[in-house]
C-alpha cells in the first residue's frame, strides 16, 4: 500500500514557517526560504550564545576599571591587589558593586590596599 506524506510534509513545513515568524518578505511564506533563513538565525543562536559571555565580561571590566579609576587606581592594579589580598571576588559582582553598590566597592579597593 502507497504511504501518503501530506499531513507530515505539512506539519514539517508549519513547524518551518513558524520558526520563520518574525523574518521578512519570502522568508515568511516560502518554504524553501524560510528553511535557509531558519538554519541560517539557528547557527547565528548557537554561536552567540557563547559571544555573549565573551561580551558580558569585557562589560563588567570595562565598568570596573571605570570605577576603579575614579578610586585613583586601574583595573590591573585592582585585580591583582583582590589575588594578593585572597579576596574571591568574580568580575560580575564586582562590576555590579561598582554600578550599585559605590561605598562597598570602594571597601573593596580599600581592602586591596592599592589606594
Amino acid at each position: 500500500m502507497r504511504v501518503k506524506r501530506g499531513v507530515t510534509a505539512r506539519a514539517k513545513h508549519k513547524k518551518i514557517l513558524k520558526l520563520a515568524k518574525g523574518m521578512q518578505h519570502d522568508r515568511t511564506r516560502s518554504f524553501r526560504l524560510a528553511k535557509q533563513g531558519v538554519i541560517k538565525a539557528l547557527r547565528y543562536a548557537y554561536r552567540d550564545r557563547r559571544n555573549k559571555k565573551r561580551d558580558l565580561r569585557g562589560l563588567w571590566i570595562t565598568r570596573i576599571n571605570a570605577a576603579a579609576r575614579e578610586l585613583g587606581t586601574t583595573y590591573g592594579k585592582l585585580i591583582a591587589g583582590l589575588k594578593t589580598t585572597n579576596i574571591d571576588l568574580d568580575r560580575k559582582v564586582l562590576s555590579e558593586l561598582a554600578v550599585t553598590e559605590p561605598k562597598a566597592f570602594a571597601a573593596v579597593v580599600k581592602a586591596t590596599k592599592v589606594i
